[in-house]
């Protein structure tokens, strides 16, 4: 038996920034025991609970599975633990594969990309001696992503149930210049604790995600349903049936969206073309009202849940045109959408004085390489 069916045990990488939504999310689930880590949580799940984080989580970059943990010595040890596993478990020659790995605070070994590689080396030398062929290398969209993690001299050996980052939800079909990751724009739904009781908003969507992760929460689409293939499906133990139940069960829940509770503009046809385009792709997104408007040309959006993620600097590279857009924006919060609240991602901590009114929440969130801001605005 591998060390994830010996003790049920998985590790989840969540971004540091929504860790603790995350665990919440993971105890939802039914996730248990669940322990803080570096770049995430270890849990223990069962078989199915393993199959509904990886179908539903909204904030969940990667599930692992631990296949070997051992005490790293030196490259040449992760080697020969690596040729040691039993490969054809997983995989055969004829599939494509990928190993991520990632290096802390160890002497054996301190580079990720030559840990990488050491263990690339085992796997397509185990093949090549069990049968005289070997599988591909696909650092793109492998059949199956291994990770390997070494911390304090401490290597984990795992396969990723994800089958590469969930963060990819499927319906980004069409983009635009620097789209909010999927994930974050997850986080920030969370955050403004939207219920549907008021119709939301967004006045600059870009290519539709911040729209795209309010219906799936609404409706509670599961974030995976356009995944077509999970990397548990390459697990010794995996069970079709009972993923099958999972799935269907996780999709019984889906509900409809009423029209008219989510609607959404930006300033950009591309933009607007492209939002249509992605949320296409996702139940009830043909009922999000999405137009080609100029904020400054909407009279008024009372009584709303307002969410944005406004131009930072890539979008508009003018300084004085930031600063003046970003005033503009703040004047139209305070005259136009009374009654209201606005959840505004700020990706420029700069900008955010020039708004002109005082946030009553100011969240740090990564976006990225970009340190942003959550900023949350009352209006009344």
């Amino acid at each position: 038996m591998y060390d994830y069916q010996l003790n049920q045990e998985y590790f989840a990488q969540i971004a540091d920034d929504i860790l603790n939504i995350g665990c919440e999310e993971l105890l939802k689930i039914g996730a248990e025991n669940i322990r803080p880590a570096y770049r995430g949580v270890y849990f223990n799940a069962s078989r199915d609970v393993m199959y509904r984080v990886n179908y539903e989580t909204r904030f969940i970059t990667r599930v692992i599975a631990p296949i070997s943990i051992f005490s790293c010595r030196n490259a040449d040890h992760l080697y020969r633990k690596g040729s040691d596993i039993e490969w054809r478990d997983f995989f055969s020659a004829d599939h494509t594969f990928a190993v991520f790995a990632s290096v802390s605070n160890s002497t054996a070994i301190n580079h990720s990309e030559f840990a990488a590689l050491r263990l690339k080396d085992a796997i397509v030398d185990y093949f090549r001696n069990l049968s005289g062929s070997r599988p591909t290398v696909e650092k793109i969209n492998p059949d199956i992503w291994i990770n390997l993690h070494i911390e304090n001299n401490q290597a984990v050996i795992g396969i990723d149930t994800s089958g590469g980052s969930l963060h990819r939800r499927g319906y980004r079909k069409q983009t635009v210049k620097a789209p909010i990751q999927e994930t974050l724009a997850a986080a920030i739904i969370h955050l403004s604790a939207w219920n549907g009781e008021r119709p939301l908003y967004d006045p600059m969507c870009g290519s539709g995600t911040l729209v795209a992760e309010s219906l799936m929460h609404y409706c509670r689409i599961p974030a995976g349903i356009l995944r077509k293939r999970f990397g548990f499906e390459f697990l010794p133990d995996y069970d079709r049936k009972s993923w099958k139940q999972v799935k269907a069960t996780a999709d019984r829940r889906i509900r409809k969206l009423p029209e008219g509770l989510i609607a959404a503009s930006d300033i950009s046809e591309k933009a607007v073309a492209a939002t249509h385009a992605n949320l296409r792709e996702l139940p009830y997104g043909e009922r999000i009202a999405v137009v080609v408007k100029d904020f400054q040309q909407i009279s008024r959006l009372e009584n709303r849940l307002i969410i944005c993620n406004p131009p930072y600097g890539i979008r508009l590279d003018n300084p004085v045109e930031l600063e003046s857009w970003y005033k503009n924006f703040g004047d139209f919060l305070k005259q136009r959408c009374l009654n209201s609240n606005a959840y505004v991602y700020a990706g420029n901590r700069d900008l955010i004085p020039h708004i002109g009114l005082k946030p009553s929440l100011k969240l740090p969130l990564k976006n990225g390489g970009l340190d942003g801001r959550l900023l949350k605005f009352d209006i009344y």
